[in-house]
């Protein structure tokens, strides 16, 4: 990649995989699927606007299946005979728009599922449909509420279970309480571990994670773990942009990040790491200390996991501005929007907050900065593989 470029933001409420301007590919119903290979990657065209009826944004509709430029550069060698019959998809409540795009890329309707809340409060999951030796997928984030998505996702994993599916796999694109990694005080629960173990009991042969808040999380689980990254679906809308190789730095808003940030860095044209060393005084509180780097005349483009408060990226900004930074990009895949986020966010130190729709953005939370990618395709194309036995990782290198 020569250069890159950024121009001004447009606004891009629920980017869906419509927004891409690439090639098609068929899908066989009924049969067996095969996807051929692709030619050369496509470059993404976003210039299209948004538009607005009564002041609020059109969300795209969904009508050809597509791939982003980043799955087409590295399609299968040989075609694979894929057998959808044993594959079902069901989705929970928390995020039911990504799980019917995920099943839009694939072709597939997803699962009949009733799920409802009694009067007292507690979850009532039931399959209307048979699952007996499939190949279970459970799309449910366990995003706010937390507690409750969680426990929604344990009971659908029961009701598989006892209705003879062969495989459940636990497709979570957000996992909560996944920064309970370790004990950083004394008696402090490592909450991580303990959610880890609750999936493996109730039943679940396999876990699908977008992001973890730290890669070792993948080891609290007894069971296989496939970690996909969102990476890739930012770096091809960045892709799409122009902004001189020279100009660019890639900013990690604390020294934890600086792995995911250099990583970031490498695959932009190798561009310049900055750190914002900060000083955590307690949970959702953080106070910024010095820049560790040159971002003086730049475009920064900040690079974390999750925006839950706003408050440690938004001081690296203010940091960012007084070090001479010209402009200031925000780039996340969980977008958690804990209050309050959004006043932070919109108090005009970015120039654009670029986010994936993992967990799903309340339509009072937009602003128009604000950027939403679909990691649909994703996750999509991982099933896929993971329900073919191929490699997962050859999709994103």
């Amino acid at each position: 990649m020569a250069s890159l470029s950024l121009s001004a933001p447009s606004y891009h409420a629920e980017s869906l995989v419509s927004r891409y301007s690439l090639r098609q590919s068929s899908f066989l119903p009924n049969e067996s699927r095969y996807r051929s290979q692709l030619a050369s990657v496509i470059k993404c065209d976003m210039n299209e606007s948004v538009k607005f009826e009564n002041g609020k944004p059109c969300v795209p509709v969904l009508n050809d299946r597509t791939f982003p430029s980043f799955l087409e550069s590295r399609r299968m060698e040989k075609s694979v005979s894929r057998n959808s019959d044993r594959l079902k998809i069901f989705s929970g409540t928390a995020n039911p728009i990504l799980s019917k795009e995920i099943a839009w890329y694939m072709g597939k309707e997803l699962g009949k599922i009733n799920i409802k809340r009694f009067a007292d409060g507690e979850i009532y999951v039931q399959l209307e449909e048979s699952v007996r030796g499939c190949d279970v997928y459970l799309v449910q984030p366990t995003c706010p509420p937390a507690n409750e998505n969680l426990m929604e996702l344990l009971i659908m994993i029961d009701a598989c279970r006892r209705a003879s599916a062969k495989t459940v796999t636990a497709v979570i694109p957000y996992f909560g309480y996944a920064r309970s990694d370790r004990k950083t005080q004394g008696r402090e629960s490592i909450a991580a571990k303990l959610v880890a173990n609750v999936i493996t009991k109730a039943g679940a042969d396999r876990v699908l994670a977008c992001d973890l808040h730290s890669g070792q999380s993948m080891g609290y689980f007894d069971i296989p773990v496939d970690h996909v990254y969102c990476q890739p679906v930012i770096l091809d809308y960045l892709a799409s942009k122009t902004i001189c190789c020279n100009d660019l730095v890639v900013v990690s808003p604390d020294v934890g990040g600086v792995a995911r940030a250099r990583a970031f860095a490498k695959k932009l044209s190798d561009a310049p790491l900055a750190i914002v060393d900060k000083r955590r005084q307690g949970h959702n509180v953080a106070e910024v200390m010095n820049l560790i780097g040159d971002v003086k005349g730049k475009v920064a483009v900040m690079v974390d996991d999750m925006i839950d408060t706003a408050g440690t990226i938004t001081k690296g900004a203010a940091l960012l501005h007084q070090e001479g930074a010209r402009e200031v990009y925000a780039c996340c895949t969980h977008a958690v929007f804990s209050p309050p986020a959004i006043e932070r966010l919109t108090s005009g130190l970015f120039q654009e907050v670029i986010i994936t729709n993992t967990i799903p953005t309340l339509e009072k939370n937009y602003f128009p900065q604000l950027t939403v990618l679909s990691v649909a395709n994703l996750l999509g194309e991982t099933i896929w593989r993971v329900h073919d036995d191929c490699s997962v990782s050859s999709i994103f290198l």
